[in-house]
Order: structure tokens, then C-alpha cells, then sequence
């Protein structure tokens, strides 16, 4: 029997790239790592079912890596942007002036 491509494999590789990357964006880390991990949920169980049929698995396991390290790095992106504004205000975030002189406040100086 001959091998085919294991569906979605290279999209769940650029997905989970995408979403290092995109973890800086405000929560498209998240989204696209979301989405990596579905398919790649999808991609294994199919996988599963007939292992010789399939290439591409290892593209599936290292995007689902991938995926995972991008979630996590945008949630702890989307925590510290919580974190700031609570701390400083929206209107600091704004102001580079006002920032630095609430920082300045903060450490004591």
C-alpha cells in the first residue's frame, strides 16, 4: 500500500511557528495555537488508526510543540499587558513621560 501525506501536517508545522511568533499580537498566539493543537489532535487520531499509511507525523509532533510553547508564551504576554495597565493605567501606557515618572514612583526614587 502506498503512503500518503498525513492531512493538515504542514499546516500544523506553520501554525505552531505562527504562533511563537504571533505572541506579541495580542492573543493571535493563542487563536492560531488553538487551532494547531485541534488539527493536530485530529492528525494523531488519524495517525493512529493506520500508522504505515501515513507519513509526515514528526511535522505533527513538533508542530503541536510549537503550538503549546506559543499559548503559553501569549498568555504570559496577555498577563504582563493586565499586569501593566493595572499597575500604571491605561493613560500611562499612552504617555512615555507620564510612564516613566510612575515607574520612578514605583521604585522609590
Amino acid at each position: 500500500m502506498e503512503q500518503q501525506k498525513l492531512p493538515n501536517a504542514t499546516l500544523i508545522l506553520v501554525f505552531g511557528i505562527l504562533s511563537i511568533l504571533g505572541c506579541c499580537f495580542y492573543g493571535i498566539g493563542i487563536i492560531l495555537g488553538v487551532v494547531a493543537l485541534i488539527l493536530a489532535s485530529k492528525a494523531a487520531k488519524l495517525y493512529a488508526e493506520n500508522p504505515e499509511g501515513y507519513t509526515g507525523f514528526q511535522n505533527v509532533k513538533t508542530g503541536k510543540i510549537l503550538s503549546i510553547i506559543g499559548i503559553i508564551l501569549s498568555a504570559i504576554y496577555l498577563l504582563l499587558i493586565i499586569w501593566a495597565v493595572s499597575t500604571f493605567g491605561w493613560d500611562s501606557m499612552q504617555d512615555s513621560e507620564l510612564m516613566q515618572e510612575r515607574i520612578q514612583e514605583m521604585m522609590g526614587q
